[in-house]
């Protein structure tokens, strides 16, 4: 492919299937004829913050990023949001916004995680819809989803309401405008699902072909009665919606009924509810999952040209599903394919790429269908992988899924349980506390002190104390995480053991606590019990009960660990690790913040350091403070005294309790400084122990994420150490080394290991000058010579500099420098771009992998609209034009600049 059979911009995909001339009539966006293509991206991930935190720790398994969001982040969300199209040379000729195609539905929880992660994709995904809107006269390529991905028809009535109008809220609050289609978790459905969908507005859904029953053409005057046809074997054609009419039943209580929007059938004698229906194509669906299809947009538009039907009818739609997460997760690189596909290949086969809600205002259903009873895309027995041992997620596995049945009926008695507190305590605090559940998701989106203060107003009985603020808040938070225990992930897969299922027994447990904390009730003892009937494929877990016991429970949080978390991290500040003086006379220094408050955020709770004292005896490190810790989420609080002795090294000794008073807190200070002055460890500790109890607290029981902080820190100085010991061994041996490498000879593997230690410690630290220096011309070209000495040195040595905390740094001097260079180069353009140049060269010779992705769509946005029209305007005269250099640097970037070099001559 060359640079000219590209589309010039993103933006103009629609001209290449319509000339200017288009009128209403032949335009296939205004008008339903021709072939409509939709590509639908199941984006979710499992909720992963920890339910005391509201944070997802670091998932080692997911290295060498933090977490699972984190790897697939930047694996498929970023990837798809700035998607390539290259030219045969491997050149960017464009970078399309999937989602602008994308028929998507994104998870709730995972957007609120992207909001936060990277604001940039989050923008534009909704920019994406915004602009989908746009080309398809107001209708966006954004649906809905159930609130965190609960099996529907296994829920109760008030759930899948609930699920349905967070859902709807969360999107709302998003996207600015209502939800015309929803996601059901799995495409989960039964005919009461139905139901709380119509009657909450919801147009449309997407199913599986295999979740039909029967279907028919729409009942007619001319053919009032036409016959049904079985297509329960997946047999649907998918290229058409259909009309699901709602029956009534005698589960459907006639309120429900009279909240339902009804419409009338064709025939005009009778009025019934109904929802509107696509079917995604199974077979392409299933190869995009499972094949190569989506390795290569020929294939791929081949694929989909393959299900195109020759039968002349007037419009058809060919519409494919999947987890999004497919596109550059799953299989690297294929949000390339759908960009070109998109742009280039749909539109020259002649198919509009649409949405189904745009298909669906131009092409109203002219079939019904009829839905088997309970069914989803992802098992083949109904729901039975969401309770039953039906063989779904075991696939060849000899594990069975036996524990599914029994934690499904634990968990349904704990919510049964949890209602009866969250009514009888709810409605002494709210009008209508199922009313107030249902907006509790404003609360979700907007914890501000305000935003919380206006939604109790709305809903109290009266006006709230302080205590009953509280347990307002925590009987909501109880409900939340009663429903967040219903995340379909925990039965997924094979043992209730993996993460997903430990993750909804961790919400169990927060809902458990709060509902203890409100009523006073203890229901622990009796849902363990029924945990204890879940068997586990794994010998040390035995049951569900011994999960909870070894997985959940260790992993609760209170005030006393989160001030625990406090004290030993104030030991260290701006990074660095206050310093011990094992080596010198013992010497007392003091720190004393008596007069100041000071404010920090530990995570989910805002900590107010009232006091704050330290102080250092030879080796040792004291400090004593008084703390008043607040849930951000609850509004709970307390106030709380706290020791933490530091030995040096590992070890630390931390204890906590209530404050009692001035008095008391003013004691404890004396006593346990003056038992510093004796400079003996065991003294302190026996004197600590004394005043606070045995309790105590170390390093271990950090969060995870400050504890990795400080091991480093505690490292760092014997790794410099180590650093200089191997730097001396290689200069040493460097003749040794080449001679080696000279004679082709294996080189001990002590040597070479050396070599690559010092090597990569020199070029970290030369980075880290450079990046201090940026702004110096004089130092950074200084900087930049030593790193290409150093690349030099290595090549010769066949070393593998391994540091990724440089790697980092380099791609973001480049694209700090190619933001100078082209928003405010101070009259230094020359200079600037020189040096830009350099650096990218010396990432290449570095041989640590960098990527040029962010430089490339920073270049990108302003090839357009800023580099070509000024080489336009000015007539190249001299060879150092900034026009040429800025071309030039477009290339080694690897943008396709050919076009404007073409127009310049």
């Amino acid at each position: 492919m060359t640079s000219a059979e590209m589309p010039a911009s993103s933006g103009s995909t629609l001209t290449l299937h319509s000339d200017p001339n288009n009128t209403k009539e032949t335009d296939p966006l205004r008008k339903g004829n021709g072939v409509y293509v939709t590509v639908h991206g199941h984006f979710y991930q499992p909720p992963r913050e920890n339910p005391y935190l509201d944070a997802i720790e670091r998932q080692p398994s997911a290295a060498p990023f933090h977490d699972w969001n984190e790897r697939i982040h930047w694996e498929c969300y970023r990837p798809n949001a700035f998607a390539r199209v290259l030219n045969d040379r491997g050149e960017v000729v464009e970078i399309v916004n999937n989602y602008e195609y994308f028929s998507f539905n994104i998870g709730p929880t995972l957007m609120s995680w992207l909001e936060r992660y990277d604001v940039e994709v989050y923008q534009r995904i909704l920019e994406a819809d915004t602009k989908s809107s746009q080309r398809l006269h107001g209708h966006g390529n954004a649906i809905a989803q159930v609130y965190n991905h609960i099996i529907m028809p296994l829920a109760n009535e008030r759930d899948k309401y609930t699920q349905i109008r967070w859902g709807k809220e969360d999107f709302r609050s998003r996207f600015g405008r209502d939800p015309e289609g929803m996601w059901l978790a799995e495409t989960a459905v039964d005919y009461a699902t139905l139901e709380a969908l119509v009657a909450e507005g919801i147009r449309f859904i997407i199913l599986a072909p295999s979740q039909a029953l029967r279907c028919r053409p729409l009942p007619t005057q001319d053919d009032p009665n036409p016959e049904w046809i079985e297509v329960g074997g997946s047999q649907i054609d998918s290229t058409r919606p259909y009309r699901c009419y709602l029956q009534p039943t005698l589960s459907t209580s006639s309120s429900t009924l009279n909240a339902i929007a009804t419409s009338p059938k064709d025939s005009g004698t009778e009025k019934l509810p109904y929802i509107d229906i696509f079917f995604y194509d199974g077979p392409i669906s299933r190869d995009m999952g499972f094949s190569d299809v989506v390795y290569n947009s020929t294939h791929f538009a081949g694929r989909i040209g393959s299900a195109v039907r020759g039968d002349h009818r007037p419009t058809q739609l060919i519409s494919v599903a999947t987890d999004g997460e497919t596109f550059g997760h799953h299989k690297k690189g294929t949000e390339k394919t759908l960009a070109y596909a998109f742009t280039k290949e749909f539109p020259q086969q002649g198919w509009t790429v649409t949405n189904f809600a745009h298909y669906l205002s131009l092409n109203s259903p002219s079939w019904e269908v009829e839905l088997k009873s309970v069914t989803a895309w992802s098992c083949a027995h109904g729901v039975g992988r969401w309770e039953d041992d039906c063989g779904c997620g075991g696939e060849g596995s000899v594990w069975h899924q036996k524990w599914r049945r029994p934690l499904r009926n634990a968990l349904n008695w704990l919510r049964d349980q949890l209602t009866d507190v969250f009514e009888e305590h709810g409605r002494q605090l709210f009008r209508d506390p199922w009313q107030a559940r249902d907006e509790y998701i404003q609360v979700m989106r907007d914890r501000s002190a305000s935003n919380v203060n206006r939604f109790l107003s709305r809903h109290q009985t009266h006006k709230l104390t302080a205590a009953e603020q509280v347990d307002a808040l925590r009987l909501l938070e109880m409900q939340r995480h009663a429903l967040l225990m219903f995340t379909s992930c925990g039965w997924f897969f094979e043992e209730i053991s993996r993460p997903e299922g430990t993750q909804i027994l961790r919400y169990a447990a927060r809902a458990l606590e709060l509902a203890g904390d409100v009523a006073g009730v203890q229901l622990e003892k009796g849902f363990v019990k029924r945990l204890g009937l879940a068997p586990s494929n794994v010998d040390e877990f035995k049951h569900g009960a011994e999960i909870y016991r070894q997985l959940v429970l260790t992993a609760q949080l209170g005030f006393k660990q989160v001030a625990a978390h406090y004290a030993i991290t104030s030991l260290f500040s701006n990074q660095k690790l206050v310093e011990t003086r094992s080596n010198s006379l013992p010497r007392k220094d003091a720190v004393d913040k008596q007069s100041q408050r000071y404010h920090k955020k530990v995570y989910c709770y805002a900590a107010n350091e009232l006091d704050y004292q330290l102080q250092r005896m030879g080796s040792l490190t004291l400090a004593v403070g008084n703390l008043k810790l607040v849930s951000e989420i609850t509004w709970e609080s307390e106030h709380l005294v706290f020791a933490v002795l530091h030995l040096g090294g590992w070890d630390f000794h931390c204890c906590i309790q209530q404050f009692t008073g001035r008095r008391d807190y003013s004691q404890i200070k004396e006593k346990l400084f003056g038992a510093l002055q004796q400079a003996s460890a065991a003294h302190t500790i026996l004197v600590i122990t004394q005043l606070f109890g045995e309790e105590a607290f170390n390093l271990q029981n950090l969060f995870a994420e400050e504890r990795h902080r400080i091991m480093r820190l505690l490292s760092e100085e014997t790794l410099t150490r180590l650093g200089q010991l191997y730097t001396q061994a290689y200069r040493d041996n460097y003749g040794v080394l080449m001679a080696f490498h000279r004679d082709e000879i294996a080189v001990p593997q002590e040597l070479q290991v050396a070599a690559d230690i010092a090597l990569g410690h020199r070029c970290l630290m030369t980075l880290r000058w450079l990046e201090q220096d940026i702004a110096d011309p004089q130092k950074s070209w200084n900087h930049i010579l030593e790193l290409e000495a150093i690349a030099t040195e290595a090549k010769h040595l066949r070393c593998r500099l391994n540091i990724p905390d440089g790697k980092q740094m380099l791609e973001q001097l480049i694209a700090r420098s190619l933001w100078q260079l082209l928003h405010d180069a101070n009259g230094s353009f020359n200079a600037d771009i020189q040096l830009l140049e350099r650096l990218i060269d010396v990432g290449d010779q570095l041989n640590i992998d960098i990527s040029l992705q962010r430089s490339q769509e920073l270049y990108f946005s302003c090839l357009h609209s800023q580099i070509a029209p000024v080489c336009v305007t000015n007539p190249v005269n001299e060879g150092d034009n900034q026009c040429l250099q800025l071309l030039k640097l477009g290339k080694k970037l690897a943008v396709d600049v050919s076009m404007i070099s073409n127009q310049l001559g």
